[in-house]
């Protein structure tokens, strides 16, 4: 099972990686439902304490919004795949996720009629 950690402020994706007041951290197995789902609300919006948060829980993959060059790269040095630059609501984002779709960069916000 994969288990993957989205960085949440409120319902949506956080706009930036640093600034994440909550995660979802969930296991995704291959053709199964995942179920197994946990919601984190940490102290402080902090990266050096969402990476800590990462280790400790053994990720395998980070969807997150903005990320600074130097969290990205510690992520790959520990080989946690990174999908960032991601808009939308969490829930939208996990189902392209548990579909084996979700890139980075995609924007994933229905939009309105005027």
């Amino acid at each position: 099972m994969k288990r993957a950690l989205l960085t949440l402020d409120g319902y949506d994706i956080a706009p930036r990686f640093d600034l994440a007041p909550e995660v979802m951290i969930v296991g995704i197995a291959r053709g199964e439902k995942s179920e197994d789902v946990k919601t984190v609300v940490l102290p402080r919006p902090s990266a050096e304490m969402l990476c800590r948060v990462i280790m400790a829980e053994n990720i395998q993959t980070v969807v997150c919004g903005g990320i600074e060059e130097e969290y990205l790269e510690y992520l790959n040095w520990k080989r946690v795949e990174t999908i960032h630059s991601i808009i939308g609501p969490a829930e939208t984002v996990l189902e392209r996720l548990k579909e084996g779709k979700l890139r980075s960069g995609e924007i994933l916000v229905e939009k309105r009629k005027a």
